[in-house]
């Protein structure tokens, strides 16, 4: 009898051995998500949002020219759509009064670097400083400080996403590229674009391509048909609560 009884208080003694063994797992594995989860979104730009709303952003990259700017801010009102764009810089100091136009016309102004460098290649203190300077610049001109950051060429690591966040600021890319800079055809631009946008898309363009006028109306009126409102792109990520999976997809925890 006192043979059972140890062999029971043994079983149970080992059942929560297990118990025990489980759960340190568990909490393991939880760590190892929440550390994952946490690197992720620390280190991946911002490409595309995961939304059920019929919602898009339109961007625009200010590089180096000013030629289409007019245009592009008359059709932008002509369909009602507000965007982005993307000035570094000299551009803004350049180009003062199409950056003031922006800005009374109620789009967005985000950050794209002080002078348009390769930033990864940089010292992430440089990197900060481009980040700085550009922003001093748009505020000097029109009262504005971006909350949103564009790396030049799309050229972007780890680190240079730290050094945007350390600036509470956002790093955007793009999951939707029209290849304006490429001179296609404005109808293959509307073609490829509108064959590849869906809920949550961050579309980009440049304000100085050669088509990018011609074939920008087709595209609003396409989006508008299907029922997307298009925003600008700080109105279509989350802020807060998120994380951003390997392909640039922004999540809702």
């Amino acid at each position: 009898m006192k043979w059972i009884v140890l062999t029971r208080r043994r079983l149970i003694s080992v059942l929560f051995c297990l118990i025990a063994a489980v759960l340190a797992i568990l909490v393991t594995l939880h760590g190892v998500r929440a550390v994952t989860a946490s690197a992720t979104r620390n280190s991946t730009p911002i490409c595309s949002v995961q939304t059920g709303e019929k919602k898009v952003a339109i961007s625009f990259d200010c590089d180096f020219d000013d030629q289409e700017t007019v245009k592009l801010l008359g059709i932008l009102k002509r369909y009602n759509v507000k965007a982005t764009f993307f000035v570094f810089g000299i551009w803004a100091e350049r180009y003062q009064s199409s950056l003031q136009s922006i800005a009374a016309d109620g789009h967005e102004i985000g950050n794209h670097s002080d002078t348009h460098p390769h930033m990864p290649k940089l010292a992430q203190s440089d990197m900060r400083k481009q980040i700085a300077d550009c922003n001093k610049k748009v505020k000097a001109i029109t009262g504005m400080e971006p909350v949103l950051f564009r790396p030049p060429y799309g050229d972007c690591n780890a680190a240079l996403v730290e050094a945007v966040n350390s600036s509470s600021m956002y790093c955007i890319e793009w999951s939707v590229d029209s290849f304006d800079w490429k001179n296609p055809t404005p109808h293959q631009m509307v073609e490829r674009v509108t064959a590849q946008v869906k809920p949550g898309s961050i579309l980009l363009f440049h304000n100085g391509a050669l088509n990018t006028a011609t074939a920008l109306p087709d595209i609003l009126a396409s989006l508008q048909a299907q029922g997307y409102e298009v925003v600008p792109v700080s109105q279509l990520i989350y802020k807060d609560g998120y994380w951003v999976d390997a392909s640039g997809m922004q999540r809702k925890d």
